[in-house]
């Protein structure tokens, strides 16, 4: 069967677009719907045999895909993906800033290391390749770039690497939009919350254990699905949303509107401070 877009088969028809973090995942959700939709995608990551699978998987559905590895960490490794991508394609009107990663940690027990390594893949990364597609191509010709971030508006404990680096993407995202709009580009992003994809894999058993427990605390009472977050992007980079720049997008189910992130350990209250001598008295059953 072919991929059950709600967008019209020839939406992004002639368009060629760059998806990073393409050979897994949500990256490969977007990459098969951008794809279903008359784009030439392209696919980037550090696993080429991965990237390969993808692409096969696409043309055997008909669609436009190529393959080219890529470190988005690498400033030189960047460069040389938007310049093979013109020197194959000629043109790159999207680009999707997908790739990325974390591990789960408090942050006491956080190395350097491990803090730069999610840092320098979410967020410079995504500086790294929105940068190098504008100044090689769409600073003269225009385009859209969708950032994918994640579900942190209220901290996000035991992963607070990625939550940094997400909301850095956020602020980042707002930034480019004023910034570009003169060219004629589009910056936003998606924040995605819990979706069932292959990345729940690389978490410890016992996280993947406690995350069966999750759906009942969503109001949607279930987790997202990649096609769900795939859709939003793919409606971001499309004519209708002509007049959105600089937004995020929450695909979520109302999570960060209900569900209690992380539970607190007991222990007595802070010590107070009460140094206003003339404080009104406040009723007694509320001290």
């Amino acid at each position: 069967m072919p991929y059950a877009s709600v967008f019209r088969a020839d939406l992004f028809a002639g368009q060629v677009a760059i998806v990073t973090g393409g050979g897994s995942g949500i990256g490969r959700c977007i990459s098969h719907e951008l794809a279903s939709l008359g784009a030439t995608v392209v696919l980037a990551s550090r696993d080429q045999a991965k990237l390969e699978r993808v692409v096969a998987e696409i043309r055997e559905d008909g669609g436009k895909a190529d393959a080219i590895s890529c470190d988005i960490r690498k400033e030189d490794q960047v460069a040389a993906l938007v310049k093979e991508t013109l020197a194959r394609h000629g043109r790159v009107d999207a680009l999707v800033n997908n790739g990325g990663g974390q591990f789960v940690s408090p942050i006491e027990n956080l190395s350097l290391k491990g803090w730069q390594a999610v840092i320098d893949t979410n967020l410079t990364g995504t500086f790294l390749m929105s940068r190098e597609v504008v100044t090689r191509y769409m600073g003269e010709h225009g385009g859209a770039v969708v950032n994918i971030v994640a579900e942190m508006w209220r901290g996000m404990p035991m992963m607070g690497h990625s939550g940094a680096a997400r909301a850095g993407v956020v602020n980042l995202t707002k930034t480019c939009a004023l910034e570009w709009a003169a060219h004629g580009i589009r910056v936003n992003a998606v924040a995605p919350g819990l979706i069932l994809s292959s990345g729940f894999s690389t978490y410890p058993q016992a996280v993947r254990e406690m995350m069966k427990t999750l759906p009942a605390e969503i109001p949607a009472r279930r987790f997202g699905t990649e096609s769900e977050v795939s859709a939003a992007v793919s409606f971001l980079l499309s004519p209708a949303a002509a007049y959105i720049t600089g937004e995020t997008l929450c695909v979520d189910g109302a999570l960060p509107l209900y569900r209690q992130v992380f539970t607190l350990p007991e222990r007595e209250a802070f010590p107070s401070f009460d140094g206003f001598h003339r404080a009104s008295e406040v009723p007694e059953e509320l001290k």
